[in-house]
This record gives structure tokens, C-alpha cells and sequence, in this order.
């Protein structure tokens, strides 16, 4: 059954709003408190999925995640993600969040220590670190490019929704 969600979630100590179009899917682990499917944009073949984690106050610095999320996209001119990846770090509700945005082709392990590896091009990736009391939650945004700018707005409606509790 498909949820629409509009109501806050709580994730832990870590609550959030999910935008309205945003549909529930069931969690394929313990580790990820969330998981959205956000409908595909015209022309796009598949949906956007966002993933809510948390690793019990554990799951590596800022930074480790930031260069790890950055390294799972290459650019299709060979060049570095990391003179294309747009970063930001700002503070929501009192929490400490750190955004990275990048593009290219998605390269990310099919599942953790898969040798096997994605091969998506035009893929854009938005992910987070958000810091609670608790220890960091990280948000990770996948999709074709259309469909992540398509949700744009309902993404920065989400990561600023973020309230620990």
C-alpha cells in the first residue's frame, strides 16, 4: 500500500516532514529509518529514491561521507566530481547539516561491498549529514537529473523540516 505522506515522522530522535507527492516505501533494512520514492519526471525511466539512515550514532565524520558520496558520481569529461560537487553547511532547527549536490554518472556499489557497481548516467546525487544529540543521520537523494531538479524545492522543504526530539 502506498503512503502519502504529509504528517511528521519521527526517525528516532530525528523528526522531518515528508512533501506532499513523496510516496512511503517499506524500509529494505534496519539501518535506514526512511526510504521515499519520488515519482519520476516526464521522460525520466525511473523514480527518485531518498533514504533516511542511521547507524546508532556511528557511520563516519562529515567529511568521510561527504568524499565517499562525491566519489560514487564520475564526470562524464573525466574531470574530479569534486570541482563540480556543490557543497553547503547551514544550520536547521539548532542541528548542524552539511548538503553535497553533484551530477554525472551514478557509480555507487549495487549493495555494500558489491563488487558488481551502478552505471546510470545523467544521475544527480543530494545527500546530508545531519548532527543530533544523538549522533549524525544521513540523507541520500538519488535519481535521473530531471526528476531530483523536479523535487528540488520538496527537498529543501525536507532537510528543513529536520527537528531533533
Amino acid at each position: 500500500m502506498v503512503v502519502h505522506l504529509v504528517a511528521a515522522l519521527v526517525a528516532g530522535a530525528l523528526a522531518f516532514t515528508a512533501p506532499d507527492g513523496w510516496r512511503q516505501s517499506p524500509s529494505g533494512s534496519t539501518m535506514r529509518v526512511a526510504e521515499f520514492v519520488l515519482p519520476r519526471a516526464a521522460g525520466d525511466v525511473e523514480d527518485g529514491l531518498l533514504v533516511v539512515y542511521y547507524f546508532g550514532g556511528t557511520g563516519g565524520s562529515v567529511e568521510d561521507n561527504i568524499k565517499r558520496w562525491i566519489g560514487q558520481v564520475q564526470q562524464p569529461d573525466g574531470r574530479p566530481s569534486t570541482a563540480v560537487a556543490k557543497r553547503e553547511a547551514r544550520t536547521v532547527n539548532g542541528l548542524a547539516l552539511t548538503l553535497v549536490d553533484v551530477s554525472g554518472t551514478y557509480v555507487a556499489e549495487l549493495a555494500p561491498g558489491s563488487a558488481r557497481r551502478n552505471n546510470r548516467p545523467n544521475f544527480r546525487l543530494r545527500a546530508g549529514v545531519v548532527q543530533t544529540p544523538k549522533g549524525p543521520y544521513f540523507v541520500k537523494l538519488t535519481g535521473p537529473e530531471k526528476t531530483i531538479a523536479r523535487w528540488d524545492g520538496a527537498f529543501a522543504q525536507f532537510v528543513g523540516s529536520f527537528k531533533y526530539q
